[in-house]
């Protein structure tokens, strides 16, 4: 399928990258890990991989298993999502672009030719050395910007502020264990109310606004680990909808992949 496009990952940013894409007529194919852990999982497409399906503002992701399946998915105009850690797919597809969005922060494990257009999204890659491009994801002037030279903004560990919170917004683990959900995402919640709950330690609201995102019932969860979002600014529609943040992102893959010529001539044969 030499019109495809390969997306490394299917969580929350990803799928705003996949949205666009789609949107804009192209071809995507998503891989995906056995477990993600993509916390708003009701705008992430990997939630495909525990549900089967996943629609996100009108487009839908389908689970596949085998390359027939991704091809009946693509005609159908959904995006197959396929459990395959390394992307060993790709010697058998031979993607037209190579998008690494699984957002790990560490240097890539695939080379600058595994595609004929590679992309990286945020810290790890660097420009003309693991990938052909690389797109912006921190936060301010430069989200979303098309880097060929150099690499992203390092990694600051510190979430982007909402309505002036930003650290307290993200939910963690307090300690290593099984996670017990209190609550469902889209909900009110007032400050100091119980969300969920890791091995019988309490999780409670910091402040009051609405749950944006939370991991699976079940999960075993590691001390510190992102679990849950807590969204200040009260409004449940945010919930379904992709964030600012991850369409800024998905506009700048969309202008790297149109950007070349060579690329842009082949995506719709």
């Amino acid at each position: 399928m030499s019109s495809l496009i390969l997306l490394r990952g299917g969580g929350d940013l990803a799928s705003g990258v996949a949205l666009r894409l789609v949107r804009a007529g192209m071809r995507v194919l998503i891989t995906e890990i056995p477990q993600p852990l993509a916390v708003r999982r009701l705008v992430s497409f990997s939630d495909a991989v525990y549900e089967g399906t996943r629609t996100v503002e009108g487009i839908t992701a389908q689970l596949v298993e085998d390359i027939e399946q991704v091809q009946k998915v693509i005609e159908s105009g959904e995006i197959p999502v396929i459990i395959d850690p390394a992307a060993e797919i790709i010697q058998d597809l031979q993607p037209l672009v190579l998008v690494d969005a699984r957002m790990t922060k560490q240097p890539p494990d695939l080379a600058i030719d595994s595609a004929p257009l590679v992309i990286g999204l945020g810290p790890g890659f660097i420009a003309s050395e693991n990938c052909h491009a690389v797109v912006e994801t921190q936060r301010g002037h430069f989200l979303g910007r098309v880097l060929w030279e150099g690499s992203a903004i390092p990694n600051t560990g510190i979430p982007g502020s909402i309505s002036k919170f930003q650290v307290d917004r993200v939910l963690r683990a307090p300690i290593d264990g099984l996670l017990k959900v209190h609550t469902e995402i889209c909900l009110h919640l007032e400050q100091g109310e119980i969300i969920a709950k890791v091995n019988g330690e309490e999780i409670s609201a910091p402040f009051t606004g609405v749950l944006r995102g939370m991991l699976r019932e079940g999960m075993q969860v590691l001390a510190g680990m992102k679990i849950g979002d807590l969204d200040p600014r009260d409004d449940p529609s945010y919930c379904t909808r992709i964030s600012d943040k991850a369409l800024a992102i998905g506009g700048g893959v969309l202008e790297a992949v149109l950007t070349q010529t060579d690329i842009r001539n082949k995506l719709w044969d």
